[in-house]
């Protein structure tokens, strides 16, 4: 590749590339259609965006390679991850997507971006328009294939592919390969070259996965427990439906915790401003759907609570790949009402692994936790030359008050209430339904074979602590990065 490229990859702090990069890149630069077979968090993006960089011609100002993506947020991601990559080379990459202001989309369309990415109805209603024209796309991509034939995508993607050449290189990148997928492969594409990721490059060696049996109404008051003992610094919740996002979102926050949740209904500024809170590290908690969070790329999540186990075994591989990435440790733990253990079965089945049961903490030792960070918040304070000022009024607090009486009061301001004085109630969820005759065979869903996790009892070492004004110390270590 050029300089111009190599030299972002290297300002980047990438150091070596995923098994879906090395196999994929030299295959886009030569010019071949590519089906590659991947879970989100595998290196993606730069798989396809990188090649596509290197070609795009800076004297012509048409579209020349179109990136179709399922949601919002992952149009988005995309669109920012190839502007960053290309900075050096001053390409120009737009984004469009539905939930915005499409004038101000067209307004920038007209300053002639050489690549696009958009999710499939918003680039229907520019293609319809006349704001968008495909005619000179040399490369297609279409990114989640599987989620956006899942969201009943599928004639929207049919109608955007007749808009553009027919000599194009077309990528198709997909975590399953269903059926339909393989018809547009075969209808779409020319002689397409296939990238399998193999079972151990599909899944982390670095989560520890756990499950925790518990009716529903018992979930709330054992997952704060839980992240009072646990301590994550970075979480994200995931949860079946709207409502107990909004519902679970807002059950933590009046109970101190710093959190906010996401989903489909929410305006797409508010849904943005939350995700860049969440990725600057100034939100510790994000609640989410599988769709709003689907395709999402966050460095540093440590925990994922499973709030209601997904009723698709693929989707467990989706949300516990959001951590123990590039390195680091991270933990999963999967909330399951008796009724659903057939569920937690089938996802064994699949990443052939058996989940370790949890026993739910005690109020006494989520008191313990608690106060174990605040005294954490506490000496990180002391180390703070800014304290210097305080010292005359610390002095007179002492001469009023004992030192001991001082200490505690400031514990029990740093610390959160206990979980039965702010009572949350959460709607029941019709539970799912009983699934006991159905198998998978020993290589998992869409022939993937997964690898066990290696089990690491290790905490986090360099924590960052929280307090119940969601302050908090932002030291942490630098892992190993992915490109």
């Amino acid at each position: 590749m050029s300089k111009s490229l190599l030299k972002a990859v290297q300002q980047s702090g990438y150091e070596e590339a995923t098994p879906i990069q090395a196999e994929t890149i030299p295959m886009v630069l030569a010019g071949k259609d590519v089906i590659g077979q991947a879970q989100t968090g595998t290196g993606k993006t730069a798989a396809f965006g990188l090649p596509i960089i290197e070609h795009v011609d800076l004297d012509d100002h048409n579209i020349q390679a179109l990136v179709i993506s399922p949601t919002r947020e992952l149009a988005i991601q995309t669109q920012e991850e190839l502007y960053r990559l290309g900075r050096n080379k001053h390409v120009k990459v737009q984004v469009v997507y539905g939930g915005a202001d499409i004038r101000r989309q067209i307004k920038s369309l007209g300053k002639g971006p050489q690549i696009l990415v958009g999710t499939p109805g918003r680039l229907r209603d520019h293609l319809h328009r006349g704001t968008v024209n495909l005619d000179h796309v040399k490369t297609l991509v279409l990114d989640e294939a599987d989620e956006m034939l899942n969201m009943g995508f599928l004639e929207d993607i049919e109608a955007i592919i007749k808009q553009t050449p027919d000599d194009r290189q077309t990528l198709l990148f997909s975590a399953t390969m269903p059926p339909e997928i393989k018809k547009i492969g075969v209808q779409f594409m020319h002689d397409p070259h296939t990238v399998k990721i193999k079972a151990k490059e599909l899944t982390t060696d670095l989560v520890d996965q756990y499950y925790v049996r518990a009716k529903d109404y018992e979930k709330f008051d054992i997952m704060t427990r839980l992240i009072d003992v646990q301590d994550p610094d970075l979480t994200i919740v995931f949860t079946r439906t709207k409502r107990r996002v909004d519902e679970l979102s807002h059950g933590l926050i009046a109970r101190g915790y710093n959190a906010a949740g996401i989903h489909g209904d929410l305006t797409q500024e508010r849904r943005t401003k939350i995700m860049k809170r969440f990725k600057a590290g100034k939100l510790d908690i994000l609640v989410a759907t599988d769709v709003a969070a689907r395709g999402l790329d966050i460095s540093g999540v440590t925990h994922v609570y499973n709030y209601d186990i997904p009723s698709d075994p693929d989707s467990y591989v989706h949300r516990i790949g959001r951590t123990g990435r590039a390195g680091h440790h991270g933990v999963s733990l999967t909330f399951v009402t008796p009724n659903e253990m057939d569920y937690l079965h089938e996802i064994e089945k699949l990443t052939r692994v058996r989940m370790l049961p949890l026993k739910p903490p005690t109020e006494e030792e989520a008191f313990r936790g608690q106060v174990a960070s605040a005294v954490n918040d506490i000496d990180h304070l002391i180390q703070d030359d800014a304290t210097d000022k305080y010292h005359e009024a610390a002095e007179k607090l002492l001469e009023t008050h004992e030192a001991v009486d001082l200490v505690a009061a400031l514990l029990n301001d740093l610390t959160k209430d206990d979980a039965n004085s702010v009572p949350v109630k959460i709607t029941p969820e019709r539970p799912l339904p009983a699934r006991r005759h159905r198998h998978y065979d020993h290589r998992g869903r869409g022939g993937r074979n997964h690898r066990d996790f290696h089990r690491h009892n290790d905490r986090h070492n360099n924590k960052r602590r929280f307090n119940r004004r969601g302050q908090k110390d932002h030291r942490h270590g630098q892992g190993h990065k992915h490109y």
